[in-house]
């Protein structure tokens, strides 16, 4: 953690989390990784207890008027417990909650956004479709207007909360002829009459989030639910990139943490050949790269998070975000593999937590938007961002700096 960043209210803050980490059951840890509990209901409950879900925002709704470094260094620490914690709290708290906060109403934010975090209630956000993930606007999910209501068919699944959450955000088509941005509508739809849990995955790891296919059959959808504007949708959607992508980013630092922990007091007990491990360069090397990894991954997380907070242009804080998500979440399974590759068989084990932070870190540069979507994202403003450049006369024009700069016998481009 980068202490020095951080404010008193900030440390506090920190020393707050840490707190409830170590009130963590270490067999809830392990019956969530089972799958014997299916959402850690009892631990969202002690998070809101005290406080500690949504701290950016207004204290009216519960939170703690704090900012986006304060909210990834929580999410850091939180993640530390094991990566579904920070899903499960996450997702209702700092997603579902930060659209309400940004396109509700007084009386939605009263109803929906207060109860979850203080503990009460658990939210979770309908995105993936069966027949559709990265792509957004593919939804098949209709809500059709029936005078005072809608009414709600479709399915949504990897459903982060499919099993446990009390209402859902959900994307829905409401308006099949327009354009993709004016076609959707996002709804709060409460679990009631035709919401169904209609299967439970097996997931490789990130257990006990209830992560769940849910099918919504005829489902009476109040015209008071609509979040933000019919037809509009996007806008939420845009909005919550932020709160999915860094607050991702953010966790997974936290996720890895232990592995390299972990690793580090075992290199400096097991011996071999006469000596500690960690004497051997080919040990001592892979941790320093790790621990190198982790320090440049938060790094971009808070620089980032600082560029949100000072409300940088929004094109270039999508790019800086999806960069962020891309580059942390594949080093963090970096930092992984070589906690356990220094640990050489016992680290394949279940003697050591290794192989289960190892499960769960696989889901990091997949779910919120694949590494290759944030790639596409990166590139497409980057380019976006060089033409806008090149319009202004007083920046330099480094290619002209070569011997060979105006031979234009050689500058062949077709």
């Amino acid at each position: 953690m980068f202490d020095f960043l951080m404010t008193e209210e900030q440390l506090k803050l920190r020393e707050e989390v840490r707190d409830l980490v170590k009130w963590v059951p270490r067999q809830m840890i392990l019956d969530m990784d089972k799958d014997l509990i299916k959402h850690p209901k009892e631990f969202l409950q002690e998070a809101g207890r005290r406080n500690l879900m949504g701290c950016r925002y207004p204290k009216k709704w519960g939170g703690r008027d704090m900012d986006w470094v304060s909210t990834c260094m929580v999410m850091e620490e939180v993640a530390t417990l094991g990566y579904i914690f920070a899903c499960c709290f996450g997702v209702g708290a700092e997603l579902v909650c930060d659209a309400i906060v940004q396109h509700g109403n007084d009386e939605q934010k009263e109803k929906y956004v207060k109860p979850v975090l203080a503990g009460r209630m658990r939210a979770a956000e309908c995105l993936t479709e069966p027949r559709g993930g990265s792509d957004f606007f593919g939804t098949t999910t209709t809500a059709e207007e029936r005078g005072g209501h809608f009414v709600l068919n479709g399915q949504k699944r990897f459903i982060v909360g499919a099993e446990g959450a009390d209402y859902f955000l959900v994307y829905a088509r409401t308006n099949p002829q327009a354009k993709p941005h004016e076609a959707l509508t996002c709804f709060i739809v409460e679990r009631g009459p035709g919401v169904e849990v209609k299967y439970l995955y097996g997931l490789l790891g990130s257990r006990g989030g209830g992560t769940g296919r849910l099918v919504f059959k005829d489902v009476k959808v109040p015209k008071e639910n609509i979040l933000g504007r019919l037809n509009h949708g996007y806008a939420v959607f845009n909005t919550m990139m932020i709160p999915e992508r860094l607050g991702t980013a953010a966790m997974t630092i936290g996720a890895a943490r232990p592995a390299l922990d972990i690793a580090t007091g075992y290199t400096t007990r097991r011996k071999a050949f006469g000596q500690v491990i960690n004497q051997f360069q080919g040990v001592s090397f892979q941790v320093a790269e790790a621990a190198t990894l982790l320090d440049v991954s938060r790094s971009m997380v808070y620089t980032t998070a600082r560029a949100v907070d000072a409300g940088v242009e929004q094109n270039r804080t999508r790019r800086l975000i999806s960069e962020t998500k891309k580059f942390v979440t594949e080093s963090c399974q970096k930092v992984v593999h070589n906690a356990m590759q220094v640990m050489g068989g016992i680290g394949y084990t279940n003697v050591f937590p290794i192989e289960r932070i190892h499960r769960d870190l696989r889901l990091s540069s997949i779910w919120t938007g694949t590494s290759e979507v944030m790639a596409m994202i990166v590139a497409h403003e980057w380019y976006r961002e060089y033409f806008e450049a090149k319009k202004k006369p007083q920046l330099r024009d480094y290619e002209a700096d070569a011997e060979g700069a105006f031979e234009p016998e050689e500058k062949i481009y077709e």
